[in-house]
């Protein structure tokens, strides 16, 4: 599916990234540990070029913990890349991420010069609780909502180290299969922005064929149907969302579903791997080169017309 959701103050906040990139030392880039593919910006790589990137995993007590460890291997093979795995319940761990970026631009630290770091991510992927507790104090508003910062603003973290935030950006156009499903998924953009009965859809099939036994323990299901809607027609069963005549109201129980996920109350769960997303990729790209034969030979008929015509 192509999600196209592309804000003024995004188009606005990717031009500054560019005017600002040249001053800054490496930038962090955060990514929801549920879906580090679909959570990361392709722009940001063109954005940022040679310039070192720490890639931080944030929400990783959402995510399933073989799945994470599966995705640092995966991206600390690239080059000028580190990962770290984070989350609001260990503080402790956020706090090592100035010595990572050290540690990844050693020339720079061997002088007086200050360390400043660029941190980027798209909306909702915990940019601004990082901010807050890397400070320790609340310099980033943060919220459930996306797209929550709006500006710059830099922010001294230590006396040699200093991030430059910016606002969330998604990229204009996402082809990638099931991308924009797993982005609202995890509430990185607007709720509607997609249809959320989809969306629940999606991550019952997700979970009906990944994450079974979540199914069975959360809702009390000893026998799991064959299909996303027998599953959500079972919650909402479970959860009394019943129309008239008891049949199961899936536009009642689908926001129940959806945030069951998104607070953790389903488990760990991540909704990618490596292996898949390369797949899918691959299949995108073989579709646009598709389409554009399909356009050139289009528009090669029609001047044939016209040539015809004339």
């Amino acid at each position: 599916m192509t999600l196209q959701w592309y804000p003024g103050h995004m188009h606005k906040a990717q031009k500054e990234m560019r005017e600002v990139l040249p001053s800054v030392d490496l930038v962090i880039e955060v990514l929801d540990a549920r879906i580090p593919f679909s959570s990361e910006n392709p722009l940001i790589a063109s954005i940022r070029g040679e310039k070192p990137v720490v890639k931080v995993l944030t929400k990783s007590d959402l995510a399933d913990p073989d799945n994470i460890a599966l995705w640092q291997s995966y991206l600390d093979a690239q080059r000028q890349t580190k990962t770290l795995a984070v989350s609001t319940q260990e503080p402790a761990r956020i706090h090592t991420l100035p010595e990572l970026c050290r540690k990844l631009t050693p020339e720079k630290t061997r002088g007086l010069k200050k360390l400043k770091a660029m941190i980027v991510g798209i909306p909702n992927v915990g940019k601004s609780t990082l901010i807050n507790t890397l400070a320790g104090r609340a310099v980033a508003k943060t919220g459930n909502e996306p797209a929550v910062t709006k500006r710059q603003q830099t922010i001294h973290i230590e006396d040699d180290f200093v991030l430059l935030d910016t606002p969330g950006i998604l990229w204009p156009k996402q082809e990638v299969k099931n991308c924009s499903y797993r982005l609202a998924f995890t509430g990185a953009i607007k709720d509607t922005a997609l249809d959320y009965l989809d969306v629940a859809l999606f991550g019952a099939e997700h979970l009906l064929a990944h994450y079974p036994e979540r199914l069975k323990e959360r809702y009390q299901i000893e026998q799991l149907p064959e299909t996303d809607v027998e599953v959500l027609e079972l919650i909402a069963a479970r959860r009394g969302c019943l129309r008239a005549g008891g049949r199961a109201d899936l536009n009642k129980v689908a926001p129940i579903f959806v945030n069951d996920f998104r607070s953790g109350t389903l488990g760990r769960i991540s909704l990618e791997l490596p292996d898949v997303v390369e797949k899918e990729v691959a299949e995108a790209k073989l579709l646009a080169e598709q389409k554009a034969e399909r356009q050139a030979q289009i528009k090669a008929e029609r001047r044939k017309r016209r040539r015809k015509n004339s």
